[in-house]
């Protein structure tokens, strides 16, 4: 049987609603105030500013404008004053302003819907929560509003440029069990990725062929990437050789038993085998020394990594679940 969810996920189900309702699919914004911040001690316009500076955009609304409409709320509702002085512990909640959008028209495939879980098969290109500029373009957004269900919420994540099977809870008390899912390692995981890899690069050579990749990965805060460094491995990952290529790719499948930001990317790009299309990864190292007539990317084609396949038992209906995503990678060998 499986443990319960954890203490922090606990924590979270026991928080009290957001003083503000969502508007347009989005959440309001939650700033609170610790002993070391920046901003205890000052006006609440001052602290809110130095802690989130586009804020201060000339094409948003004035900061002191939004104060005064009563905009920026307590824990409680209770509006601050923009002059108000700030204490540790103290919260700040806000709508923000999201800058114009072009929201491309692309459909979410959905894959599984009941009262528990919506899944959907996402395309690459659409962000899973709304983060910088990608907001009403993003997963959760277009679902929220084109559901009516302001609780949903991604029970994992899958990067912006990645395709395939993503996973949200419909019922905000079951959400940290079906996350906690995911944090125990509980969720089989398949994706597959095209590679071209560079020589010598430690990876299966074979059809068939498979090994297991153990690496300590840490990721810095405020940097988008993930770095493989020495220590003990925090990020394993089952790779099988499934076809090769005329042109010299190879399409893997990679089954992660943990879950690491970036995880897949990194530990292949480590190797000298960066996915196809992974502009962020494609320097490392053996990213770029290629042999004669092999190349790193296939321009127009994207990121190729598709998250195949999630499966699980369901920790709230007891269900076995298996959902597969109906897409493909671009081109290339297929396998099985």
């Amino acid at each position: 049987m499986s443990a319960g969810p954890g203490r922090a996920a606990r924590r979270r189900a026991r928080r009290p609603p957001p003083p503000l309702s969502q508007r347009d699919g989005l959440d309001p914004v939650h700033h609170r105030l610790g002993p070391a911040d920046p901003g205890v001690g000052a006006t609440a316009l001052a602290a809110l500013a130095a802690r989130f500076p586009p804020l201060l955009d000339p094409a948003a609304t004035p900061l002191a404008q939004r104060f005064a409409a009563g905009e920026v709320v307590d824990a409680h509702g209770v509006p601050w004053t923009a002059g108000q002085t700030v204490r540790a512990g103290d919260e700040l909640w806000f709508h923000r302003e999201p800058a114009p959008e072009d929201v491309p028209d692309i459909s979410l495939s959905v894959l599984l819907h009941d009262e528990h879980l919506l899944v959907i098969d996402k395309p690459p290109g659409v962000a899973t929560m709304p983060r910088g500029a990608h907001v009403f373009g993003s997963a959760l957004v277009r679902l929220r509003r084109a559901t009516g269900i302001t609780a949903l919420s991604p029970v994992h994540r899958l990067d912006l440029p990645t395709r395939g099977v993503l996973a949200f809870s419909v019922m905000p008390t079951e959400r940290a069990a079906y996350q906690q899912l995911f944090a125990r390692g509980e969720v089989a995981k398949e994706y597959r990725a095209r590679v071209v890899p560079a020589p010598g690069a430690d990876l299966p050579a074979a059809v068939g062929e498979r090994t297991v990749l153990a690496d300590r990965l840490e990721k810095t805060r405020g940097v988008h990437r993930t770095d493989v460094v020495a220590g003990a491995p925090n990020a394993v990952t089952e790779v099988e050789l499934l076809a090769i290529g005329s042109d010299g790719t190879r399409l893997l499948s990679l089954r992660p038993r943990t879950g690491r930001t970036h995880q897949l990317r990194a530990q292949l790009a480590a190797r000298g085998a960066p996915i196809l299309g992974d502009e962020l990864y494609r320097d490392e190292p053996g990213g770029t020394s290629r042999a004669p007539g092999q190349v790193p990317d296939i321009p127009g084609q994207g990121l190729q990594l598709l998250a195949r396949r999630l499966a699980f038992h369901d920790p709230v209906t007891g269900q076995e679940r298996s959902l597969t995503s109906a897409q493909d990678l671009d081109h290339g060998p297929t396998g099985r």
